[in-house]
């Protein structure tokens, strides 16, 4: 499953679950749908239920050894998971919220994990049909809808103003001021996964998250990101690692391109940084 031609055999079919489990998506975003909520208040939507069963099924045909976790089926007790050494993350439906207020800005995401590490990942946004995917030995790609997929890469940072993708639905005083630190800046607030994939193709430098995600949230987009030559790290500047623990919850992380800057001197008073 290594090999850059079984790696594109397996990113063809991975997009076009992605692709369906959009559509299904966008069925649904035409109409007056409910908003339920769940446990932690999070929105939930018919849209993130059928998106999950869709990926299901096409994973399971695709992949039936290989087991799946996806954002709408967190029971699976880490004494079962635990013993997965390769497994699918997905999340349905990122950036539920955006959904909601209809601003298009919510991504399909679909990952590998391989020994903890995000090895292939797949992040198609279902408004615009926009795709980025990436695998070892295969790099990253960007996909308009219609067009030739074509390479991206992670930039260096321009010296002045350092460019911020931020959340369009979180923000906090952590977050606010680590922008202050880092000078004069241009945020743009953007919704879901499309913050890291937007590091990635270089239009941003950095991404900050000083605030609670799950693990779901960033293996797809951590994926393209390393293979377009950026990093997606905790606060000590270590990539993210996946299904090591009970919990599913993420540290704080940071997502930039340069891997030469020294993020860590932007940090606030306050920020936690782990040793």
């Amino acid at each position: 499953m290594n090999t850059p031609n079984l790696n594109q055999q397996l990113i063809d079919a991975i997009i076009a679950i992605a692709t369906e489990a959009g559509e299904r998506i966008m069925e649904i975003y035409q109409t007056d749908f409910a908003v339920q909520h769940k446990g932690d208040k999070s929105p939930l939507t018919a849209a993130d239920l059928a998106a999950h069963e869709t990926i299901l099924r096409g994973l399971a045909a695709l992949t039936p050894e290989i087991p799946v976790l996806s954002e709408e089926s967190t029971s699976i007790p880490f004494s079962e998971r635990s013993s997965w050494s390769c497994y699918w993350l997905v999340d349905p439906l990122d950036g539920t919220r955006e959904f909601v207020k209809r601003n298009g800005e919510f991504t399909v995401n679909i990952a590998l994990i391989n020994n903890h590490q995000p090895t292939l990942g797949v992040v198609l946004a279902p408004v615009t049909g926009d795709c980025y995917y990436a695998a070892r030995g295969l790099g990253a790609w960007k996909q308009k809808t219609g067009a030739t997929a074509v390479t991206i890469q992670a930039q260096a940072r321009k010296p002045s103003p350092v460019r911020v993708a931020g959340s369009r639905s979180y923000g906090n005083a952590l977050t606010l001021a680590f922008i202050d630190n880092l000078g004069e800046t241009e945020v743009i607030s953007v919704g879901s996964s499309l913050k890291s994939c937007l590091v990635a193709e270089g239009q941003m430098d950095i991404y900050p998250r000083f605030g609670l995600t799950s693990e779901w949230d960033t293996a797809a987009a951590q994926a393209v990101v390393e293979q377009a030559g950026g990093l997606l790290t905790d606060t000590a500047l270590r990539p993210l690692r996946y299904n090591t623990k009970d919990s599913l919850l993420n540290p704080h992380f940071l997502v930039f391109g340069d891997t030469k800057e020294p993020w860590q001197d932007y940090y606030p008073d306050g920020v936690e940084v782990p040793t």
